[in-house]
Order: C-alpha cells, then structure tokens, then sequence
C-alpha cells in the first residue's frame, strides 16, 4: 500500500459507508482539491474497529454512519465517540439511501422465491417487497453487501436488497431501482480522524456535556449559554452516562467552529456548569444538497 492514505470504512466492500465514502472522496478532490493523490480503502467489520483503527494512527481517516432520517442517531457511533474514543469529527456526507433489488443476469421476476436482506433494509422496503413479491422468503445477512455476495453461491430464483456498487463489484444485475418505501430517507456519515479540521465558513461543532450533578435547571443552564450568544443548535439529544440509572450525558451539534469567538466563549463559560465538556469535533457543515 506504500505511502498512500488509508481510509477505513464500515466493510465489507459493497456498503452504503463505501458509498458514501467515494462520493465525499470525489466531492472533496474535486471542491477542494485533497485526496488527489491515490487512497487505500481499508474495509472493517465493526464500527468499532473503524474508530479504533484511527486512534492507534494505523489509518488516517475513517467513516462511520452516525445518524439516520429515520431511524435516528447510530447510537454505538456516539457511544464509542464520546466514551471510548479521542478520535475528532473531521468532516461530514449526507447521502440518500436507495435500495435496488439485485439478481443474477437473465433472472425474471416472477420466478423469485426467496430475498436476502440485512434487517434493517428489509424494514425500509417492507411496504413494497409485500405488494409485489407476497410469497418470497426472507433471508437475513450481516450487511447489505453480504447479502448480494451471498447471491454467487445460491441458485437464481433468489435475490437480494444491496447498493448499486454492489452489483457493480460482485458482476450482479439491478432488476429494479430505489425499492425502499421512503424516499426521505438518508444517513448521514462522520469522518473521523485525530486532528481538527480547519475552519471554512460553514462549520458545525458536536460536543458532550457531562453533568456535575443532576438537579433542576441542568439543561437550561446550558442551553442559556447558547441561546443568550445566539448560537443556533441543530442537534440536542441525551444518552446514558453509563453509571447509574438515571445518569445522562447531553450531546450537541451547533453552528460554528471552536476557533469562532463567540462559539469558543461559550463552550469556556459551559465549562464551569458542567463536569466536562468533551469537544468531538468542529468540522466543515455538509450542504444541504442532494447526491444521486
């Protein structure tokens, strides 16, 4: 692999991560004219792996997802982020999730019988996988990916659910496209690594607050911080503190950079609120467009 740059990704190969990681690579190179050079894609089993993989130095980036229109937060992301992790937020894709039903060449539709799937992209197409294949079996996988892998092995009247790169890599058919009951739906995915990036003019800062004690008026004390510097929030969410029942810590995205001066005052003057303010990244904001 030599000096190129290393990116881990959530694997296997065929994974919406690695499709959201080619479209940032190409969106980057071509906006901001990094990553010019070649980069070596490093696909990992766990979301774990992929974090613990930038804080040892063996990668210079990875990609995780983090949160979902409709599903809402990744939660092991945010846990391994904040608990386990020194790794920063460095920047920030969208993408939308589209899921094409995959075959073997030549398949026709009326002769499937059976449908591999990871969970969770089932549930998204449950509405019209039972309007227009009623009888087909389910299969469960690991991944998206697996599932059209899985497809090499196992006779053509079975198909699977799985990204267009997929297909692509495993020699595969798309026999329909964009099968999935909402088309809202999109994740967006957090690249990792252990600097903080540059301020643009379009930035977001995530950060955890760990409470002194729990007792009335916690959060507004630190919502006052934000609103009385007019600092506009974009994410406010809560998560076990992972001690005792009760215990939470509140995570926050906001507008600006750490190295913005109202934003820098603010977090300052949180931090004698609070136990500690954990800073988990300030990163250039992702525009809100759409990548087909």
């Amino acid at each position: 692999m030599g000096n190129n740059k290393k990116i881990a990704y959530l694997g296997p190969r065929g994974t919406f991560t690695e499709e959201a990681l080619l479209k940032y690579l190409g969106t980057v190179s071509k906006n901001e004219n990094i990553y010019s050079e070649k980069v070596d894609k490093i696909p990992c089993s766990t979301i774990t792996e992929v974090i613990k993989n930038v804080d040892r130095g063996e990668v210079n980036n990875g990609i995780v997802p983090i949160e979902n229109s409709i599903e809402g937060s990744v939660n092991l992301t945010l846990d391994i982020l904040t608990f386990e992790s020194e790794a920063k937020i460095v920047a920030e894709i969208t993408i939308p999730i589209k899921h094409h039903l995959i075959g073997k060449k030549g398949i026709k539709l009326k002769n499937i019988k059976r449908i591999v799937s990871h969970p969770h992209a089932y549930a998204q197409c449950r509405i019209y996988l039972n309007q227009n294949f009623p009888g087909a079996q389910i299969i469960a996988a690991n991944s998206t990916a697996e599932a059209v892998k899985k497809l090499k092995e196992i006779d053509e009247q079975t198909v699977a659910i799985g990204t267009g790169i997929a297909a692509g890599i495993y020699g595969l058919d798309i026999l329909l496209s964009d099968i999935e009951d909402n088309k809202d739906n999109k994740t967006r995915f957090a690249i990792i690594g252990n600097f903080i990036a540059a301020k643009t003019k379009n930035d977001k800062t995530s950060i955890v607050c760990f409470l002194k004690k729990d007792k009335p008026g916690s959060l507004f004390n630190i919502l006052k911080e934000f609103a009385e510097r007019d600092i506009n929030l974009t994410r406010l969410e809560s998560r076990p503190a992972k001690k005792d029942l009760g215990d939470y810590v509140f995570m926050i995205d906001l507008e600006g950079h750490i190295h913005d001066k109202v934003v820098y005052e603010a977090l300052e003057s949180l931090r004698n609120k609070v136990y500690l303010v954990k800073l988990l990244g300030s990163y250039p904001a992702w525009k809100k467009q759409e990548i087909s």
